[in-house]
């Protein structure tokens, strides 16, 4: 797995997020899936133009 080295702001943002005991794989697992999710609605938008 590649390594990921993150500033102390981006590691205070996912702090932020974070419920419970959940860890940053999971942060991050979600949003990529949100973005992917959206990007696949906007693309599907703008097939419907």
């Amino acid at each position: 797995m590649p390594q990921v080295e993150l500033t102390a702001e981006t590691v205070a943002r996912l702090d932020s997020l974070r419920e419970e005991d959940e860890d940053y794989d999971e942060i991050v697992t979600e949003l990529i899936n949100i973005y992917e999710a959206e990007e696949l609605t906007l693309f599907r938008t703008g097939d419907e133009i």
